[in-house]
């Protein structure tokens, strides 16, 4: 069974940036997508950023231009860079990994933007 172990979220105030690690508890030698979601209190999991096994990446809207998902094979992590941070950021961020023996999601790390 594949964990995921996400670190990196805390509080921040506005205009600043927070650096989210996702990593797998194990080797994994297929990872396809790997992407990170958000889900902020009343509303529902969106799509932040996706990476593709190679590294084509996507963005919600609202992620362009401030976040960036990028990954390393070797360690079987992905990496979301928030840069620019707004108190709308807030949200429990997620990782999600498509590997050769499933999907898997992390447990969410808290971030916190104050105005």
């Amino acid at each position: 069974q594949v964990q995921l172990v996400e670190s990196g979220g805390g509080l921040v105030q506005a205009g600043g940036s927070l650096r989210l690690s996702c990593a797998a508890s194990r080797i994994i030698f297929t990872i396809n997508n790997m992407a990170w979601y958000r889900q902020a209190p009343g509303r529902q999991r969106e799509l932040v950023a996706r990476i593709t096994r190679g590294e084509r990446t996507n963005y919600a809207d609202f992620a362009k231009g401030r976040f960036t998902i990028s990954r390393d094979n070797a360690k079987n992590t992905v990496y979301l860079q928030m840069n620019s941070l707004k108190p709308e950021d807030t949200a429990v961020y997620s990782c999600n990994v498509d590997h050769s023996g499933g999907i898997n999601w992390g447990q969410g790390t808290q971030v916190t933007v104050s105005s």
